[in-house]
C-alpha cells in the first residue's frame, strides 16, 4: 500500500478538496455564469492528478505528535494543495511551460479558450493575466479551506504561524529562482539556498511543523521534525532537478529537458559548471535556457551533465541528506504507525513511487 493510501488519506483529501470547491464554484455563479471557466480550471487543476505530499506529511506530522483522526484536520492539511496549486500555476507561467501533468498549464488553456471563443486581443496574453488572477485565487481560498475546516480555534491559532511562514517562503523562493536565471548566478551554494526556500521547506519540514502545531506537539518533536523534514525536502527537490533533466515525459507530464530550456540553474546544473572543463562550461552556457533548444542540444547538455560528474554528485547529495533526515526520524520519539508512514514517505519522495 501506498503511504498516501495508509488511514485512506488520499481519497479523504480528494473529498475535502472537491466538496470545498463545489461550494466555490456556487459562490462564483452567484457572481457571473461567465465565471464557470474559472471554476472549471481550478477544479480541474487541484482535483486531477497530484500526489497529495504535503498533506501527508503534515497529517502523519500531527498523528505522530499525538493527534487524534478527524475530518477536519484532513480538511485543514488539505488546504496545502491549494498552495501547492498556486505555486505550480504561478511557475508555469513564469516558466513559460506549456503543459503540467500532460495537460496544457492554466495560462495556456486560457490562451486556447480565447482563440476557440474568437474573443479581441491577444490570447497569450488574456492567458498569462488569467493564470496570474487563478494563481491568486487559490491562494486565498487556501487560507479558506483551512479555517472552515472546523479545526478548534485554538489548534487553528497555534498552526496558523507556520502556515503563514511557509507561504511567505515559498514566495521567496519563487523570486530568487526567477532572479538566479537572470543574474546567471551557477554556484552551488545559491543553488542549494533557492532548492531550500522555493521547494524543501514548504514540501516536507512546514507541512509536519503545521500537523504538529494542530496536535500541539512538545518542543522535541518539532525540532525531530526540523531535522527530519529539511534534509528530505532538499533531497525531493534535488530528485526533481535530476528528472527536470533526465526524466521521462510519460511520467514526469513535461517535456524532456524543460528544465535547461528554462535556464534553470540547479543544483545539478551548478555541479556541472564547477566539474566541467573551459570548452563544456562555455557549451552549458550558451545553450542553457534556449527556449529552441532541440532534442539533440537537450542529449549534448546531458551528456556534458553526466561528463562532468554533476549526476553522480547530485545523487550522492540525494543519499546523504535523506540519510540525515532517517537518522532524525529515528531518534525522534512518536507514534509508531507514524514513524512507519515517515520512513516510506522518505523512500516515496526520494525515488518519486508516489
Amino acid at each position: 500500500m501506498s503511504p498516501l493510501e495508509r488511514a485512506g488519506l488520499r481519497p479523504r483529501v480528494d473529498k475535502a478538496l472537491a466538496a470545498f470547491l463545489a461550494t466555490q464554484r456556487t459562490r462564483l455563479l452567484a457572481i457571473d455564469e461567465v465565471l464557470a471557466d474559472v471554476a472549471d480550471a481550478l477544479e480541474d487543476f487541484v482535483l486531477r492528478g497530484g500526489k497529495r505530499l504535503r498533506p501527508a506529511f503534515a497529517y502523519w506530522g500531527y498523528r505522530g505528535a499525538g493527534g487524534a483522526d478527524s475530518e477536519q484536520v484532513v480538511a485543514a492539511v488539505s488546504a496545502l494543495e491549494l498552495v501547492q496549486a498556486s505555486a505550480l500555476i504561478h511557475d508555469d507561467l513564469m516558466d513559460r511551460s506549456d503543459t503540467r501533468r500532460g495537460e496544457p498549464a492554466v495560462h495556456r488553456r486560457f490562451a486556447i479558450r480565447h482563440a476557440d471563443a474568437g474573443w479581441g486581443g491577444a490570447g497569450a496574453g488574456f492567458g498569462d493575466n488569467a493564470a496570474l488572477l487563478l494563481g491568486d485565487l487559490a491562494l486565498v481560498w487556501s487560507d479558506e479551506l483551512l479555517h472552515g475546516s472546523g479545526v478548534e480555534p485554538e489548534d487553528l491559532a497555534r498552526a496558523r504561524p507556520v502556515f503563514d511562514e511557509m507561504r511567505t517562503e515559498v514566495t521567496v523562493g519563487q523570486y530568487l529562482d526567477v532572479l538566479t536565471q537572470v543574474t546567471g548566478d551557477t554556484t552551488v551554494e545559491r543553488a542549494s539556498k533557492v532548492a531550500r526556500y522555493k521547494s524543501a521547506k514548504y514540501t516536507v519540514e512546514r507541512p509536519l511543523l503545521m500537523g504538529a502545531a494542530l496536535a500541539g506537539a512538545a518542543p522535541e518533536t518539532t525540532a525531530s521534525y526540523s531535522g527530519y523534514g529539511l534534509p528530505l525536502g532538499e533531497a525531493f527537490q534535488l530528485r526533481d532537478d535530476v528528472l527536470g533533466v533526465f526524466g521521462d515525459p510519460a511520467q514526469t507530464g513535461k517535456p524532456a529537458g524543460d528544465d535547461l530550456r528554462e535556464g534553470k540553474r540547479t543544483y545539478l546544473v551548478a555541479a556541472a559548471h564547477a566539474a566541467s572543463g573551459a570548452a563544456e562550461r562555455a557549451e552549458l552556457a550558451r545553450h542553457l535556457g534556449d527556449p529552441a533548444l532541440d532534442d539533440t542540444g537537450v542529449e549534448r547538455l546531458r551528456a556534458i551533465i553526466r561528463g562532468s560528474g554533476a549526476l553522480a554528485r547530485t545523487e550522492q547529495r540525494i543519499t546523504d541528506l535523506t540519510g540525515a533526515a532517517l537518522r532524525a526520524l529515528a531518534a525522534a520519539d512518536l507514534d509508531g504507525e507514524a514513524r512507519s508512514v515517515l520512513l516510506e514517505l522518505a523512500d516515496a519522495a526520494t525515488r518519486r513511487a508516489v
